[in-house]
């Protein structure tokens, strides 16, 4: 048995192909399984795309080395400035075209 644990986020989006669209543009690889199923990969990142007209949107952390690379990467509409937050991160986002949050953080630098 392995341990290594992983996990894919299963994301609703009203439109497959603009959200595959969408996630290519931020610089991640997609795919489609078929017509109401899609994937988007990203450093080591899997999230499963379905298809759900009443799509209400979810939320992903992600812990990631460098919040402000991240955010520079994925810079434009949606995507929030990283800022340091009380439980000791700096803390950005990213909302996509159906609501999905993509909350994405580092640890902040020890001070001394």
């Amino acid at each position: 048995m392995s341990s290594e644990v992983r996990a894919s986020p299963v994301l609703p989006v009203t439109d497959l192909d603009r959200a595959l669209a969408h996630y290519a543009a931020l610089g991640f690889t997609t795919s489609r399984h078929d017509d109401t199923y899609g994937f988007a990969a990203w450093s080591g990142l899997e999230l499963h795309l379905t298809l759900d007209p009443d799509a209400a949107g979810a939320e992903v952390y992600l812990h990631v080395p460098d919040a402000d690379v991240v955010a520079s990467s994925w810079a434009g509409p949606g995507t929030t400035t990283p800022t340091p937050k009380a439980w000791g991160v700096r803390e950005g986002s990213h909302v996509d075209p159906d609501g999905n949050l993509l909350r994405f953080g580092s640890p902040l630098a020890s001070e001394g």
